[in-house]
């Protein structure tokens, strides 16, 4: 493919994938969300960690609050991000749900100092969201660009941070669209169980 087709590929594909997210009801995500705490909690890079960029879900999203609490209670320090005017990524520590912000595009972000775009150099592991992950680790993300630009700058620093998704079991799919920029993650976690890829993330 093309990149100009790569492009209408992913975005025809994330159009079927969150019209798929909309029919969940919000008992079934949480169901799962306490599930996938459970099994993302199992992962050894997340047991040695020392410190993990998560993000918070929002609306049907796979429900990553129970696995921060879960973090936080433990002594990971926990980097969430903060959304900047560019699209790019900021981050401040997770002190708690009840520190946590309404913010735009319906995101919440924590109420912490900001520590920097690069403050996600310190990760052990990277939680990233997305929409889907293909055989090879390929993920698809939502197509804002945020992410690419957090592992680019991993990349540039020669930072090797663990890079996990949490999906749902119909998201780990035969084949996404890739770009050049896309990087593979290490694992996918679903309530179904966690599948690894052995291929190292490029340049990461």
């Amino acid at each position: 493919m093309t990149p100009v087709s790569n492009k209408a590929a992913k975005a025809a594909v994330r159009r079927e994938l969150l019209a798929a997210r909309a029919l969940l009801s919000y008992e079934d995500a949480a169901e799962a969300a306490a599930v996938l705490a459970g099994r993302a909690l199992d992962l050894p890079e997340l047991a040695a960690a020392r410190t993990v960029a998560g993000y918070v879900s929002v609306g049907r999203e796979p429900g990553t609050r129970v696995l921060l609490d879960a973090l936080h209670a433990r002594g990971v320090r926990v980097l969430l991000p903060v959304l900047l005017a560019d699209n790019d990524l900021d981050w401040a520590a997770y002190e708690g749900a009840d520190r946590l912000l309404k913010a735009g595009r319906g995101l919440l972000e924590p109420d912490g100092p900001r520590l920097g775009p690069d403050a996600v150099l310190a990760a052990d592991v990277v939680l990233l969201p997305g929409l889907a992950v293909d055989g090879h680790g390929m993920r698809l993300g939502r197509g804002g660009g945020s992410y690419d630009r957090v592992l680019a700058r991993l990349a540039r620093a020669g930072a090797a941070p663990a890079l996990a998704v949490l999906l749902y079991d119909d998201e780990v799919v035969t084949r996404v669209p890739a770009e050049p920029h896309d990087h593979p993650v290490r694992a996918v976690v679903t309530p179904g169980g966690v599948r690894r890829f052995d291929r190292p993330e490029p340049g990461v």
